[in-house]
């Protein structure tokens, strides 16, 4: 059994976990608005604009969901999608099996470092995420104004270079967890290390599908995500990742990019702004043994 099968095995693993999980965590029927959230972020993101910084705006524009349990949300809302996308990229991209399998080994394991983050306080969340979308918003004027890498022609890294890859990529899944969305620094990195560009789809993508079932355990666990919303991601998000990925798999973007920069700016400077401020947004509740009230992790 080669890498990749063991790869494809592995992802059918996760995605019953992540099933499982999902199904310990209750189900709240999503409103259309939180469907249609779910449907054009992942859209977009399995095109590669990105989901996280997209998601948070729409979040806290909206209030629809506390910032305290943002991070949760996107990590438990957007497995689906992102599992899909992982299946159909890592098939159709050549990509050297050694390096796609540690980068994604490295990205696990930082991930379940940063799942520390659920305990922290709303106000160092908060102030966490701002400057987080801050950094989202740099990549994202970088890529209009074509500023990233050229990248290389090799599908795989060896000696000191996968070195890197791996620590970067460790403290990438780590950083995920604070709702930094991996993509767009994972692309900027393959493309330092001198890979060829399209290498990064199957490795940013199988990074999150690995990682995000395994730390959704955690934010199910202890309860600091948004049932309803992270199910509209849920449901909403995988017919748009297929779509994307199998029919659209391509579009013109530039505005869309501009657009988007524009509104995680503006979310980021409201974040740090309001940090003190207390949420007045409840989250909807998992149906459970506590009658439906919700538990927060303050």
């Amino acid at each position: 059994m080669d890498a990749k099968t063991i790869l494809f095995v592995g992802l059918a693993g996760v995605l019953v976990l992540y099933a499982v999980t999902l199904f310990r965590g209750g189900f709240v029927m999503p409103t259309a608005l939180q469907l249609v959230i779910g449907f054009v972020t992942n859209f977009f993101d399995t095109l590669g604009v990105g989901s996280y910084a997209t998601t948070t705006a729409v979040y806290k524009l909206r209030r629809l969901v506390p910032v305290e349990l943002i991070p949760g949300t996107l990590n438990v809302g957007h497995t689906l999608p992102v599992i899909a996308q992982a299946f159909i990229y890592t098939q159709t991209v050549p990509v050297e099996s050694t390096t796609l399998v540690l980068m994604i080994i490295a990205a696990v394991a930082g991930s379940w470092l940063g799942a520390g983050v659920v305990h922290w306080p709303r106000r160092k969340i908060q102030i966490g995420m701002g400057l987080a979308l801050l950094g989202a918003a740099t990549l994202m004027l970088m890529t209009a104004l074509q500023l990233f890498p050229a990248g290389g022609d090799t599908p795989g890294l060896a000696g000191a270079k996968l070195g890197i890859g791996l620590a970067g990529n460790f403290a990438l899944g780590a950083l995920m967890m604070l709702g930094i969305g991996l993509y767009a620094p994972c692309m900027i990195l393959v493309y330092l290390l001198g890979m060829t560009p399209a290498a990064a789809f199957p490795i940013m993508m199988g990074s999150c599908a690995f990682l995000m079932p395994t730390t959704s355990v955690k934010f199910v666990k202890t309860r600091t995500y948004h049932v309803q919303a992270a199910l509209g991601l849920a449901i909403g998000g995988l017919p748009a990742a297929l779509i994307a990925a199998l029919i659209v798999k391509s579009l013109p973007l530039a505005a869309v990019r501009w657009l988007v920069f524009g509104v995680v700016i503006y979310t980021a400077l409201n974040m740090l702004i309001t940090a003190n401020q207390v949420e007045s947004v409840e989250p909807v509740p998992a149906p459970g043994p506590d009658d439906g009230k919700a538990a927060l992790n303050a």
